[in-house]
């Protein structure tokens, strides 16, 4: 994680989950990133990355991928892995916003 606020870039992730859930979650996983709560999945939808495919519970669960924002808040990189296993290294993170 310092290696990404040494390049100037501040991580943040999103999720479908409530505050709670997600307070919980960065708890158990010593996570410090900022983690925003989106429970109407719009904000996964505006980025048109919803998982179409997943129903009931798991509806409106993004597909995995980070995006690179840039300081005037457009996207400057979208990277994406075809499973949600495999994440991406610094190292790609830190390339990809051209760093």
């Amino acid at each position: 994680m310092s290696a990404l606020r040494k390049a100037g870039i501040q991580p943040v992730a999103i999720s479908y989950d409530s505050v709670g859930v997600l307070k919980r979650f960065a708890k158990q996983r010593g996570i410090t990133y900022p983690i925003l709560s989106d429970p109407g999945s719009k904000t996964i939808a505006a980025y048109k990355i919803r998982n179409q495919r997943s129903k009931g519970r798991m509806a409106g669960v993004p597909h995995p991928g980070t995006f690179i924002i840039g300081k005037d808040g457009r996207i400057i990189a979208k990277l994406a892995h075809d499973g949600y296993r495999e994440r991406h290294s610094t190292a790609e993170v830190i390339a990809a916003a051209g760093k």
